[in-house]
């Protein structure tokens, strides 16, 4: 929902970024794994407790994620890199709420739970759309040129990245937060699927 609202805003500084990392010969896929490889690395931080190391390192991950598109722009997109990009996506959303379960077991592990399998189900509708769209010759341009057809929701990036970070500050609120963004991301999936009824 506010992936519309900032896209606009941040772009610019990504695109300068990204022109000054293209420059010294490193390519999109290098910057999706490091990305990726820095959010388990906040995953680690977060689930031995050290909440502001992984804070850090959750938004340095996700600047990297969205400059690797910008630095796509400029060297050519491949489908690799597409799918490279969406598979680490999946991987970093999944593992920040296992390292507030593995901080706190006793208090996370049913919320964290219920979180994971609603971004499990989000996923497969998001994908799943996504290939039919395929299939009938689509496109959206709605959150910019992407690799896939995108559906947008209530429940999207950078609302994710926000609960993450409450996630940070407040770790006791994690379970009441995470299943209040269960919920969105649980309304995001029917939404889509209501979506899917009416376009195929």
């Amino acid at each position: 929902m506010l992936d519309g609202w900032i896209k606009p805003r941040l772009d610019p500084v990504l695109d300068e970024l990204a022109r000054k990392l293209a420059a010294t010969g490193v390519g999109a896929d290098t910057v999706t794994v490091v990305a990726c490889a820095i959010g388990l690395a906040a995953t680690g931080a977060i689930a031995f407790g050290y909440l502001w190391s992984g804070l850090a390192l959750l938004l340095i991950s996700r600047l990297g994620d969205g400059l690797d598109g910008a630095v796509a722009r400029l060297d050519g997109k491949t489908d690799y890199g597409g799918f490279l990009d969406i598979v680490l996506d999946f991987v970093f959303y999944g593992a920040i709420p296992l390292g507030f379960v593995l901080l706190d077991p006793a208090a996370n592990a049913v919320a964290g739970a219920v979180l994971i399998f609603t971004f499990y189900v989000n996923g497969a509708s998001f994908l799943a759309f996504a290939i039919m769209a395929e299939r009938r010759g689509l496109s959206s341009d709605v959150r910019g040129e992407k690799s896939i057809f995108f559906t947008t929701g209530l429940a999207e990036a950078t609302e994710t990245i926000l609960l993450f970070t409450l996630f940070c500050l407040l770790p006791g609120g994690f379970a009441a937060l995470a299943y209040a963004f269960a919920a969105l991301t649980a309304y995001t999936a029917v939404s889509r699927i209501v979506l899917a009824r009416r376009s195929f």
